[in-house]
């Protein structure tokens, strides 16, 4: 059984429909002014048109045919000038129908006029109605003077029309300027959701790594004298991480763009995507910086969606920050646990020595006010996950998340 195709879907209209989809408003408003011209003097289109007053009929002449295209052609200018254009029109129209001549398709002009100056009219829209009521009541008196067999319901009638159309007019304005500030509003919450979103990766790459390089470098300063073997370790140490934060700036610069592209998308950048996979980086990394930290993975890992990838490498990432930050040398446990409905994943460090019952020194700037966990619960809640970050009974610190898990393989 073979299916029906849209008349404009068909290859032989579709030339025509693009060409005419790409031309700009006032070459359309133009052929349109252009072919009601051309048609007006159509005789089989003669009986369809805007008529009123039913005078005896005059033979035509130059001076309708003048009052035909004075209907007509200024339509090329209705979305530009809809005020002008429904002027022209509107008294052409009014001179035609008391001189008596023959009605035409060109007349059509009139509609087409009232409803351009009810959608494109911005200033003085019902300064402008309240004059065009008083132009058409003075047409009706002359009509009616000249000897018009019309009553009053039939000029109304024909007012009450040309209202109707005047409010379709405005109705398709309102809608049309209503529909433009929803896009504008959509445009600033995408804006400003985009902009959150590089903040948050900025941070993340940005903090982690230049504090695992300050702890680095505030290590090496006391070991110049005492173990320089050491402190050129932890020269290398810094240098290493400088690289390591320039290379994942470059590929996140790479990867942000409004679209939302995952970052793993590229194969080129596979290998330097923040990922699940790359966990053992972190925990290294935080290694060499002096930090003790002790790794463990349960369950097999899955192939994940990139933003569930990023959430779970992110919330490592900032823990170990913080420990780094706040609880420098402290046993730190990172546990990730692979479960077929969720991940969990949880941090913890143990307190500073100088406080062992307190929770780490990250409460300045707080915990459930800093920038970092704050935009980590963002993210998190973005892949409808649960993050919980507080102190620990015992002393210290605990960051707490659970990810749903959507397996690329189910």
């Amino acid at each position: 059984m073979m299916s029906r195709q849209a008349p404009w879907s068909r290859p032989e209209l579709r030339a025509p429909l693009g060409w005419w989809q790409k031309q700009a408003d006032s070459h359309k408003d133009g052929l349109c002014a252009l072919l009601l011209a051309v048609l007006a003097f159509v005789p089989t289109l003669s009986k369809i048109g805007a008529q009123i007053g039913d005078l005896p009929q005059r033979p035509a002449g130059a001076l309708s045919f003048g009052l035909i295209l004075a209907q007509t052609l200024p339509l090329a200018a209705r979305r530009r000038w809809p005020t002008g254009t429904l002027s022209v029109v509107g008294c052409a129209f009014a001179v035609y129908q008391a001189l008596g001549f023959a009605t035409t398709f060109g007349s059509l002009g009139l509609y087409l006029a009232v409803y351009s100056a009810g959608a494109h009219q911005v200033r003085l829209r019902l300064g402008s109605a309240a004059v065009a009521s008083a132009a058409y009541a003075a047409l009706a008196v002359v009509l009616n003077r000249l000897g018009s067999p019309l009553g009053v319901p039939d000029y109304l009638a024909f007012y009450l029309t040309l209202t109707v159309i005047w409010l379709v007019g405005g109705t398709v304005r309102t809608r049309r300027i209503e529909e433009a500030q929803r896009r504008r509003l959509a445009a600033e919450v995408a804006t400003a959701t985009e902009r959150a979103r590089i903040a948050r990766e900025l941070h993340d790459v940005v903090t982690h790594h230049v504090t695992a390089m300050v702890v680095q470098a505030d290590a090496g300063q006391f070991l110049l004298t005492s173990a320089p073997e050491r402190a050129r370790e932890g020269l290398s140490a810094v240098s290493d991480t400088g690289r390591r934060a320039l290379t994942e700036l470059r590929h996140l610069l790479g990867v942000l763009e409004a679209t939302g592209d995952s970052p793993a998308a590229d194969p080129a950048h596979t290998d330097r995507a923040p990922t699940l996979g790359r966990l053992g980086d972190l925990v290294e990394q935080a290694r060499s910086a002096g930090q003790p930290v002790e790794f463990r993975e349960q369950g097999e890992r899955r192939p994940q969606p990139a933003d569930v990838e990023l959430a779970a490498y992110r919330v490592v990432q900032e823990a170990l920050t913080n420990a780094m930050k706040h609880a420098t040398g402290q046993p730190t446990k990172v546990v990730v646990q692979h479960g077929e409905e969720r991940i969990e994943i949880g941090v913890s460090t143990d307190a500073p020595d100088d406080s062992p019952t307190a929770a780490p020194v990250t409460r300045k700037p707080g915990p459930a006010g800093g920038r970092g966990l704050a935009g980590l619960r963002a993210r998190v809640r973005m892949v409808n996950g649960e993050l919980e970050a507080g102190p620990r009974p015992e002393g210290g610190f605990e960051i707490r998340a659970t990810i749903p898990s959507k397996s690329l393989q189910e």
